[in-house]
């Protein structure tokens, strides 16, 4: 039997990329300056996320690397923990998902009204409440529009979707490039001086500030997690997976910085605090209003890429826990015609929308998603700890082993314990928090529920 193929550096390097660059970065620098007393903090938080986000993925590599097992997170949490704890975070993790699809439709949502509806350029036409909530209308509707249409396409079958994917990613990579040429071609400087205050920032007003950009940032530097699942895929791992985890997320740190950079150019620190569609906003400055409407039309069409592949991955999960007996035998159904997860797919599409109702704002689905995300990344993160341990055995095999351990797992942790808090202590986002400890403490109670069912059936 021939060996598999596994991934060079190059392969990995832009599979670490990929899987973090997304939409978060057409809106989310709006929410780290709008408490950002200064550009110094702004910046700073992006380049504290970036520095996370690589403890991150170097930490899941090597859980990947010592559990290299089909089924991600969920073997991962029941191997070092309890299968109560496996479900509950898993299941989080699915309404964490769903969440950020919901939130990236409202971003795609935010950038296409501002095509349809030109009156959201006049000053003060939100601030007419009926004006306001017809916006708000128009969102949510092309939001579960995106929603339903690759609903749609998920049944025809993975064949479908993929094709779709490979199309909608072309046009993420050319909006990128777009966004980051007003860099060269913007004249002038329209605020990149810090924020002039009256009073000086207390010190407690710096972390506060800190702490809440850090939200915003770790959203937008999501999805370098999914390294857990490549770990044993990577040709000379204890060599590639270093090298491919720190080229993937400097390069990613760089574009960032270099994407902000533009923002502030362009646009100005103050505006930046209290815009939406930034990109769109750079491209009129720079190239005209047409050119406004054809980047909001592309980048509508990049959070379409992101509904996709959510739609795509996530009811995947739902079948990897049913056939595990976990979840009901009928959420590991297909279509006999399509192959699609009929059920699967149904349901977390249908969750998706609920959030979009249930939230409506993307500053409100951020924090809620950010907050469930504490609690998936804290307790795999410290998985390490457990695995080391139960395979000591591996040591020396080829695994990828981390170099200075125990310090990234124990930054990582210390970095996503603070932002939970943040969230936790946030007048703004204490009842979010408190809803997603609700959800986390509703899905421990449904595992001994469904365990217990079990239990009587086999009796």
């Amino acid at each position: 039997m021939s060996e598999r193929p596994k991934l060079k550096l190059f392969d990995f390097t832009m599979i670490v990329i990929s899987l973090v660059i997304g939409m978060g970065i057409f809106r989310t620098p709006v929410n780290v300056a709008k408490d950002a007393p200064s550009t110094f903090v702004f910046f700073a938080a992006w380049i504290a996320g970036g520095l996370v986000a690589l403890c991150g993925a170097l930490t899941y590599a090597e859980i990947g690397s010592r559990l290299p097992v089909t089924g991600g997170y969920y073997k991962v949490f029941s191997y070092a923990y309890h299968p109560s704890i496996a479900f509950a975070v898993n299941c989080l993790i699915l309404v964490s998902n769903a969440a950020s699809l919901a939130g990236v439709a409202i971003i795609g949502g935010e950038y296409i009204t501002g095509v349809f509806v030109p009156a959201l350029k006049d000053p003060g036409y939100l601030d007419i409440a009926a004006n306001a909530q017809h916006i708000q209308l128009i969102k949510m509707s092309i939001a579960l529009a995106a929603i339903a249409l690759f609903y749609g396409v998920n049944l025809l079958g993975l064949k479908m979707s993929a094709r779709t994917q490979s199309v909608l990613m072309v046009i993420k990579i050319i909006l990128i490039l777009l966004l980051i040429a007003p860099v060269f071609l913007a004249t002038g400087d329209a605020g990149t001086q810090a924020v002039v205050r009256t009073v000086s920032p207390t010190m407690n007003e710096y972390i506060k500030a800190f702490g809440v950009g850090l939200v915003a940032v770790s959203f937008t530097y999501g999805g370098y997690q999914q390294t857990i699942n490549f770990g044993a895929e990577v040709t000379r791992p204890n060599r590639n997976i270093p090298r491919g985890i720190f080229f993937g997320i400097f390069t990613i740190i760089v574009l960032y910085l270099t994407i902000n950079y533009a923002y502030i150019k362009v646009i100005g620190f103050e505006n930046l605090k209290h815009s939406t569609n930034i990109a769109a906003i750079m491209a009129s400055k720079i190239f005209g209003v047409n050119a406004e409407r054809v980047l909001s039309t592309f980048l509508f069409l990049s959070v379409l890429a992101y509904v996709n592949v959510l739609l795509m991955s996530n009811p995947r999960v739902m079948f990897a826990m049913s056939d595990d007996g976990i979840l009901p035998p009928v959420f590991k159904k297909r279509n006999e015609r399509t192959g699609a997860l009929t059920l699967s797919l149904s349901v977390f599409a249908a969750l998706c929308a609920l959030i979009v109702f249930w939230a409506q704002e993307f500053d409100t689905i951020l924090s809620f998603s950010i907050f469930l995300d504490c609690f998936g990344m804290i307790l795999s993160a410290g998985s390490i700890f457990i695995l080391r341990k139960k395979t000591a055995h591996l040591n020396g095999t080829g695994i990828y082993q981390m170099k200075g351990y125990p310090l990234q797992p124990i930054l990582f942790i210390a970095a996503y314990t603070f932002v939970a808090i943040s969230l936790l202590v946030n007048e703004k986002t204490t009842k979010l928090s408190l809803i997603g400890l609700g959800v986390l403490a509703a899905f421990v109670a449904i595992y001994f529920l469904l365990a217990q069912t079990n239990k009587r059936k086999h009796d």
